[in-house]
């Protein structure tokens, strides 16, 4: 992902703005989430790490490592019946009580829990035996030197002091293999320049060329122990990509629940302000009877109580609408400029509950969730990458044998001089007969061997083994332990929404027995048979019943939400493609 990071919101943010308000269907929000959402875009940016990862360990290099953190979208208020609000009404009294909201910050619903699904812990693993670096690797060296050596016998050279000048030229390579071999070669060049008078070559050029193979025997042998953390890198990847898928499902998850939950809250909203206007309707009719002397003034007292009641309820109300809703821009975009800051949420999506729901068996559905959900898949090839590792710690135990092999030529020339009588004609000449010599294999060495290092008590190797074999298993607890949890969150969700579907036909009910009975209460107030105290009585609980049936209807749509996310089908459902996910535009 090449460029600098990307700040601005999408423009599809601006387009849902209209005069004022933005009109979000539950489709928007989603696209904008995917769009936009800040932890979507930490996990796209793993994508092409990765590609780091697998081209570091192309070179001889080990892993890093991946972060297996992701972020859960904020808790939010909730919904009509939220934690956040406590009633504080006393015990036998007329109204259900008047709803004081707690502070969001305190109650810890506004930050984002971090989820790790990394099967090792905190600690990796040992790295094990070293590989070898695949990069070829090019040594060179140039150098000249100017020595002046006092001589004790000038017959030696024939000076007292012997001046030498040396220009040093060397080169070599280095390469490893997968097998373990390094290889090892080496051109070197020197040419000498001596004031010494008993020199049968001055100046004279040497040079060779030499080659040394070292293949471990038993610590750092083989194909697969050596390009262990290439397959590691290459399991990295798929890694990588389901965590993103992963990071979707959370991503999606969370915007459904918020949105809901900001749905039910703009409805509760609506059934306050007509809980307000029933009540003013109830003060205009005590205030006109109390003033025909038909109702006591404690009656009026009672009933401007409840208006004030009822106001309390709506402000508290709209308050927790407006905290939602300000959580939900957050999750929605990069950042909050004034105009979405200022701009209401107008949803466009209702809160609908089917006739009857289809469930599957609940085995099927565990079953799919096995199969499909990418955080069981990921672990599953975490717990893979262990027993990868595992190889090279265990290979760290063994003893070093290595198969040394050596082949070198050598080449030497020279002018040769008249001062001495013993001058091989076979040296005589330049640079060329260097080489010649060399290509010529006139002067070989060979040269193989056996080298042993045989640790009297590798701890350190013998503790890693011990500590790795140990984290191994510990993986694939963890594993069965995320596979016993995705079990437990299927069932969960489908008795979540068996609760949720009873609970809304029971408020449902409740809610129209509740109207009823208000209605008659009314009748009979308005010709004088009833008081303002049972009228409010039931002006309350017809409130509380139809709040109780918006948050019946949330709940059971966010069991749905979770039902799709515990079998990992929340993606398909809601039409969410993976390809544009990773691209960051939804159409």
């Amino acid at each position: 992902m090449s460029g600098p990071v990307r700040l601005d919101n999408s423009q599809r943010v601006h387009d849902l703005i209209r005069a004022g308000n933005m009109y979000l269907s539950l489709q928007d929000a989603l696209a904008l989430a995917i769009e936009n959402n800040l932890d979507i875009e930490l996990q796209r940016y793993n994508l092409p790490l990765v590609d780091a990862e697998r081209l570091r360990t192309r070179g001889g290099g080990v892993t890093r490592g991946l972060s297996y953190n992701l972020s859960e979208v904020p808790a939010g208020v909730g919904g009509p019946l939220s934690p956040l609000v406590v009633n504080v009404a006393p015990a036998g009294t007329a109204t259900s009580g008047t709803a004081v909201a707690a502070n969001a910050i305190e109650l810890g619903v506004l930050g984002e829990p971090v989820t790790s699904l990394s099967m090792q812990g905190a600690i990796g693993q040992a790295t094990g035996t070293a590989i070898p670096i695949y990069d070829p690797i090019l040594v060179g060296q140039l150098s000249w030197l100017h020595q002046t050596t006092p001589q004790t016998n000038n017959l030696a050279y024939g000076t007292n002091s012997l001046v030498t000048n040396g220009t040093t030229a060397n080169t070599g390579l280095q390469q490893g293999f997968s097998t373990g071999a390094q290889l090892s070669a080496n051109f070197a060049n020197l040419h000498q320049n001596l004031n010494s008078l008993n020199t049968s070559y001055n100046p004279f050029t040497g040079s060779s060329l030499g080659f040394t193979v070292t293949q471990p025997l038993l610590r750092g042998f083989g194909i697969s122990l050596n390009r262990r953390f290439i397959r590691i890198a290459g399991n990295e990847q798929r890694i990588t990509s389901l965590l993103f898928q992963q990071q979707l499902i959370q991503t999606v998850y969370g915007v459904i629940r918020l949105y809901t939950d900001f749905v039910a809250l703009d409805e509760d909203e609506k059934v306050k302000q007509e809980t307000v206007t029933l009540a003013e309707k109830l003060l205009s009719d005590t205030q006109a009877q109390v003033d025909e002397g038909t109702l006591a003034q404690v009656e009026l007292t009672r009933a401007n109580a409840q208006l004030y009641s009822t106001r309390q309820d709506l402000i508290n109300s709209t308050g927790l609408r407006e905290e939602e809703e300000a959580i939900l821009k957050t999750v929605l975009t990069r950042e909050k400029d004034q105009e979405i800051r200022s701009a209401r949420i107008i949803p466009t999506d209702a809160l609908t509950i089917p006739a009857q729901d289809e469930l599957r068996p609940i085995q099927d559905l565990i079953a799919d969730a096995m199969a499909a959900r990418p955080d069981l898949r990921q672990a599953g090839i975490q717990v893979e990458n262990s027993i990868l590792g595992l190889q090279g710690t265990r290979n760290a135990t063994l003893p070093e044998v290595d198969l040394v092999g050596t082949m070198q030529n050598n080449g030497l020339a020279g002018p040769g001089t008249g001062y001495v009588n013993n001058t091989n004609p076979a040296f005589v000449g330049g640079y060329g007969s260097v080489l010649g010599q060399i290509l010529a294999h006139d002067y070989p060495t060979y040269g193989i061997g056996v080298q042993v290092t045989l640790p009297i008590h590798n701890r350190i190797a013998e503790a890693d083994l011990a500590r790795d074999e140990i984290q191994v298993k510990q993986s694939q607890i963890r594993q069965k332990q995320l596979q016993n949890q995705a079990q437990l969150e299927v069932e969960d969700a489908v008795i979540a929404m068996r609760r949720s579907r009873g609970s809304y036909e029971a408020a449902v009910q409740a809610r129209k027995f509740q109207q009823e009975s208000l209605d008659a209460e009314q009748a009979k107030f308005e010709v004088g048979a009833s008081t303002a105290f049972f009228v409010i009585q039931y002006e309350s609980l017809l409130a509380q019943a139809k709040s109780t049936e918006v948050a019946a209807q949330s709940s059971w749509v966010k069991a749905k939400a979770a039902l799709q996310r515990a079998t990992g089908t929340i993606l398909d459902q809601n039409n969410i493609s993976f390809d544009a996910a990773v691209k960051g535009r939804m159409r």
